[in-house]
């Protein structure tokens, strides 16, 4: 894979607006429903992560699950996306968007694509993420479902 890649709206990826709904106790906001999405995207888990401010999360791919990324605050993250599916018919683009307090987002994310977020603001921020595959399997008992290129300095998934 070269290290060119265009940029452009990536075959599977969806990026969806999220609306939060204020009043004075605060916000709600509906992150997931199983009428807006594919079945073979509905998570069978979910977790919540924190990210501290200038952090990078990634890159990195899965084989086989789709990720159900949610960015709703309270920071804003720069999220990254590479399209590396040698039979996809968006191979070779990556799509940059910023998603978070300022513009709540969920992201599906399909196999094969390589994803990494970036903490872009000023305080710690939360991720929610429900998968459609359990993290090492049923019981934690198989492989992790992982590619990952953060450590590779010759990778060409680069954030800035």
């Amino acid at each position: 894979m070269s290290n060119e890649f265009v940029h452009g709206e990536i075959d599977g990826v969806v990026v969806k607006s999220l609306t939060k709904h204020v009043d004075e106790r605060g916000w709600l906001c509906e992150l997931f429903r199983q009428d807006e999405l594919p079945r073979e995207v509905h998570p069978v888990m979910s977790y919540v992560s924190l990210t501290l401010p200038g952090v990078v999360r990634g890159p990195h791919a899965h084989q086989q699950q789709w990720d159900y990324f949610c960015f709703v605050g309270p920071s804003n993250f720069k999220v990254y996306l590479w399209d590396n599916r040698p039979g996809s018919a968006t191979f070779g683009r990556m799509m940059v968007l910023y998603a978070g307090e300022d513009a709540p987002k969920a992201v599906v994310v399909p196999p094969g694509v390589v994803h990494a977020y970036k903490n872009v603001g000023w305080r710690p921020g939360l991720v929610f993420n429900a998968p459609n595959r359990l993290y090492a399997g049923w019981g934690r008992s198989e492989p992790v479902d992982e590619i990952r290129w953060e450590e590779d300095p010759d990778s060409v998934f680069r954030v800035d």
